[in-house]
């Protein structure tokens, strides 16, 4: 009995570690902001890889308060030249895109682009 009594700590431990690392996966995969960007087709790249996603760009990006990032992401094609686009990114990536107007750009945005 004593030897189980021993084990306890080790195994509450293990058991919040265990918790710990759930939740902290759960909030990074779920951690979400938003960026915009312009495409430029001179920043794009083939790659040969097995799934559908065949060009990858590799873009300034900004957040709604202006702040820039440097964003890479792949496509399975090649993107409209001078689109704007809004990414949803994910802690480990761009989760989605879609290309937007101009005046749909938040104001702190649209002082790095012309229209």
């Amino acid at each position: 009995m004593d030897s189980i009594k021993e084990k306890i700590p080790m195994i509450t431990a293990f058991v919040l570690a265990i918790v710990i690392c759930g939740a902290l996966f759960f909030f990074l995969e779920n951690y979400e902001s938003v960026y915009y960007t312009q495409i430029d087709n001179t920043k794009i790249q083939s790659v040969s890889t097995t799934d559908n996603m065949k060009y990858e760009y590799t873009l300034e990006c900004y957040n709604e308060k202006g702040n820039k990032k440097e964003v890479k992401f792949k496509t399975s094609r090649e993107l409209r030249q001078d689109a704007y686009l809004m990414l949803e990114i994910r802690t480990f990536g761009v989760h989605s895109w879609k290309e937007i107007k101009y005046n749909e750009l938040p104001d702190k945005v649209k002082v790095n682009y012309t229209m």
